[in-house]
C-alpha cells in the first residue's frame, strides 16, 4: 500500500523558510517546496499532529507572522514525483552529486550519489554545500575523519574520495543511519563506519578532522566534547548556523583553545574551520 500524504501550506517570510524545514522535519516532515511566500510541506497522514505543528509556528511568531493550511492529498507515487524534482548539484566545478538514476558526468573530479530517504543532505542544503567547498581545501589523503550528525552520509563520503582512509559517521535518526549505509555502498566507500546513536555513543578514539553540520544548540554543548576526539593539529569544522550565530560559535570554540582558521557564509548561512593546538 502507498503512503498517504498530508501537505500543510505555510505563508511566512522565506528568510525564515530553512529554519522551519528544519523543525517540521524533526516532527515527521519529510519533504519540503519553497515558494515567494513560504513553504509546502509535506507530511504522511498517519504522522500529523496539529499540536506539534502548532508549537513550531508559535516559537517563531515573533519573528514572522505564520499562517497554515492543511490538507489531504490524493495518493500517488510520490517517490516518482521526488524522482522528477531532484536534480544534481555541482559544487565549486568540482563536485557534482546526483540521484543513482542520474547520468554519470565525467567532466566532473568527484561523482557523489546520494539516494536521500529525505530532503536534506543531498547537498542543496547551504550549509551541505559550504561544508563540502571546505573539504576540497583540505588534505584528507591517509587522514581519520568523524563526521557528527551525518544524514546521508555526503560528506563522509566525500572524505573518502578526498582519500581519508579511516572514517566514522553517526546521526540519530534511524532513517539516516540506514540511507547513510546504503549511500555509502553505492559510492563503493569501504572505509566508512555508520553506526546509529550520538556522540555519547562514539568510542573515544582521536580523529585528524571533525566535521559537525547539526545547528547552534547543538554546537555550543558539544563543541568542548567534539575537541576531546581531536587530534593535535587537527581540523574541527562546524555548520547548520546563521551568520548572526558565528560571534558565539567562536566564542565556545576559543573557551577550548580551538583556532579559527576560516570563515564563510552563504545565503546567511555559515561554516567555520578551526584547528587544534
Amino acid at each position: 500500500m502507498p503512503t498517504n500524504y498530508a501537505e500543510t501550506r505555510l505563508t511566512l517570510n522565506p528568510d525564515y523558510n530553512d529554519i522551519l524545514i528544519a523543525e517540521l522535519a524533526e516532527i515527521g516532515y519529510e519533504s519540503f517546496v519553497e515558494s515567494n511566500d513560504g513553504l509546502s510541506a509535506y507530511i504522511p497522514e498517519t504522522l500529523f499532529d496539529v499540536v506539534l505543528l502548532q508549537q513550531v509556528i508559535d516559537r517563531y511568531q515573533s519573528l514572522t507572522p505564520i499562517a497554515f493550511v492543511h490538507e489531504q492529498l490524493e495518493t500517488k507515487n510520490w517517490n516518482e514525483e521526488w524522482e522528477r524534482n531532484y536534480q544534481p548539484i555541482e559544487v565549486a566545478g568540482k563536485i557534482r552529486v546526483r540521484a543513482s538514476y542520474h547520468t554519470p558526468d565525467p567532466t566532473f573530479e568527484y561523482d557523489i550519489v546520494i539516494d536521500p530517504k529525505m530532503s536534506f543532505g543531498t547537498g542543496h542544503h547551504e550549509t551541505t554545500t559550504l561544508v563540502m567547498e571546505q573539504q576540497l581545501s583540505l588534505d584528507h589523503e591517509e587522514k581519520s575523519l568523524l563526521d557528527v550528525g551525518s544524514g546521508t552520509g555526503i560528506l563522509a563520503i566525500l572524505a573518502e574520495k578526498l582519500g581519508a582512509t579511516r572514517l566514522t559517521a553517526f546521526d540519530i535518526e534511524e532513517w539516516a543511519y540506514l540511507n547513510a549505509v546504503e549511500n555509502a555502498a553505492m559510492n563503493g566507500c569501504s572505509h566508512i563506519h555508520v553506526f546509529q546513536g550520538t556522540i555519547a555513543d562514539c568510542p573515544l578514539a582521536t580523529y585528524d578532522i571533525v566535521l559537525a553540520n547539526i545547528n547552534r544548540n547543538i554546537l555550543l554543548q558539544e563543541i568542548p566534547t567534539y575537541v576531546e576526539f581531536l587530534a593535535n593539529g587537527g581540523t574541527l569544522m562546524v555548520s547548520g548556523f546563521y551568520e548572526f550565530d558565528i560571534a558565539d560559535i567562536v566564542q565556545k570554540a576559543e573557551e577550548v583553545n580551538l583556532r579559527l582558521i576560516t570563515q564563510k557564509t552563504l545565503n546567511q548561512w555559515a561554516v567555520l574551520r578551526f584547528e587544534k593546538p
